[in-house]
């Protein structure tokens, strides 16, 4: 029987959407490959590319682990991200795990998270990953997954950065109960919450701020746009809630609820400012109406929507590497 690595080597010669038809990248390329899980033995898309100049025999390089949007799948691309990672000379992978958050394998399930701890493992072992900067970003719904999987599997990522995320399914569902995305939610986990103690289980368990405590010494960047939950579908409640996770666990100052509610308010604004809420950021390009700290961590509102700033995401990741890297969660590279 072939080994599972063996068998991806197989499968992503025929799958290859670039020039070259071997499941290794050369240089600037982007190419798909199927990946076998170890959840369930089935294969699972995901792309990597490869930044412009990289060659197999360079040194380890940075790998960035992306994620794809509530609504969405492999196919969907973030260009501006993928433009930061190459600038950067970082090998960009982004992983499937199971595709738009509709069905009960996906919505940040266990094959989901295993899907992208597989992608890690499979990339670790076809390039030269620097296992110290192994990093992790999304954007809404990949904003959801990145605070999750951070806060589920904290010693494989040097950094994460996630914006306009959902940190409690059970509160977004209460808003979206009527719209598409509260159907999604209910056929993910088998119901609306209070259907049943197995439903409500799903609900926690697929949440964030049910594990972010574990992540407490993961720097974790979290950002969103003041006017999300207005103009987008996130509140920044969901961002401010999972900061006070990771500044529990850090006996560090919370945001103060009377905080959030001024933030939370069509056009909101603090009605006091620390002096860490005061200051300009040009990686942001943007008004910073808050920013806290919690021991490595960091959370910011600032002036937009439901949306990313690539840049400042791949700023705040390249800040960050692992004093002392381990071996996680899959082969050692070649």
């Amino acid at each position: 029987m072939l080994s599972c690595w063996k068998r991806v080597r197989l499968l992503t010669a025929v799958t290859a959407i670039a020039a070259s038809s071997a499941s290794i990248a050369t240089a600037g390329e982007r190419i798909r490959v199927e990946i076998t899980s170890s959840a369930d033995n089935t294969q699972q898309p995901c792309y990597v590319i490869t930044p412009t100049g990289y060659s197999a025999d360079d040194s380890t390089r940075p790998l960035l682990v992306a994620l794809h949007t509530w609504s969405g799948g492999v196919e969907q691309r973030n260009r501006p991200l993928e433009a930061e990672a190459d600038r950067r000379g970082w090998i960009y992978l982004f992983p499937h795990f199971r595709g738009p958050n509709q069905h009960p394998d996906a919505c940040g399930s266990r094959k989901a998270q295993q899907d992208i701890l597989d992608a890690v493992a499979w990339a670790r072992q076809e390039y030269r990953v620097d296992d110290s900067r192994i990093y992790l970003s999304g954007v809404s719904g990949g904003g959801h997954m990145t605070l999750l999987m951070v806060g589920r599997h904290p010693d494989l990522w040097a950094a994460a950065s996630a914006w306009v995320g959902i940190s409690d399914l059970s509160a977004w569902h209460e808003k979206h109960a009527k719209s598409n995305y509260g159907a999604m939610l209910r056929r993910s986990c088998g119901g609306a919450p209070g259907k049943s103690p197995a439903v409500d289980g799903e609900y926690r368990a697929r949440s964030p701020n049910s594990f972010l405590t574990k992540a407490a010494d993961v720097p974790v960047d979290i950002a969103a746009g003041v006017h999300d939950g207005h103009t987008g579908s996130v509140p920044i409640r969901h961002s401010l809630e999972a900061f006070n996770k990771l500044a529990a666990a850090r006996r560090a100052p919370i945001i103060r609820e009377n905080e959030i509610v001024q933030l939370s308010r069509r056009n909101g604004r603090l009605e006091t400012r620390t002096a860490s809420d005061i200051q300009v950021d040009p990686a942001f390009g943007r008004e910073i109406h808050l920013r806290r700290h919690a021991g490595a961590s960091r959370v910011t509102i600032f002036e937009g929507g439901h949306e990313m700033i690539a840049g400042a995401a791949a700023k705040w990741l390249s800040q960050h590497r692992k004093v002392a890297a381990t071996q996680q969660s899959g082969a050692p590279r070649k």
